[in-house]
């Protein structure tokens, strides 16, 4: 899947921001963690490419791997973030959130007597919120401009 890439492109952008002189530990603990989610990602996405789309089982790989998938979204919410990039926090959460609706929802649409195609739209919209999110983290975190993603983040009262 494209969005799986572009993600891996990112993070490779943002190892390059982060490491420098003098490295800050919470700062390469958190770069270590974003490496780790999109190496899971990347290897997830390749594995769901991979299946037999005409084997009998291809439901429930696509299933499991779904569920890996929400697994890393999972861990991406509860990494601890520096200070200075604490306003991720709700897009980390948000993008947790949205993946976790997505995949029940395409069990919801697979796994009942006849495949749901109006609860499998509804889980692939959630799914593309979920990747939307990841995307706008990593262009914050290479210093991109996010404008053109109609991506409003409200500074709260300080």
């Amino acid at each position: 899947m494209k969005n799986k890439i572009i993600l891996f492109l990112y993070v490779l952008a943002l190892s390059v921001l982060l490491t420098g002189c003098g490295e800050d530990p919470e700062l390469a603990k958190f770069e270590k963690d974003i490496q780790s989610f999109c190496d899971e990602i990347a290897a997830i996405d390749a594995n769901i490419n991979n299946i037999d789309a005409t084997s009998a089982n291809a439901t429930d790989e696509l299933l499991e791997y779904l569920d890996q998938l929400d697994q890393s979204f999972q861990v991406l919410a509860q990494m601890s973030i520096p200070e200075e990039y604490a306003y991720l926090e709700e897009l980390t959460t948000d993008a947790s959130n949205y993946m976790t609706t997505a995949v029940a929802s395409y069990h919801d649409a697979f796994e009942g007597e006849t495949y749901n195609a109006a609860v499998a739209e509804y889980a692939k919209e959630n799914y593309e919120r979920a990747y939307k999110r990841v995307t706008v983290m990593l262009k914050l975190l290479r210093g991109e401009d996010i404008t053109e993603d109609g991506v409003i983040i409200e500074q709260g009262n300080q």
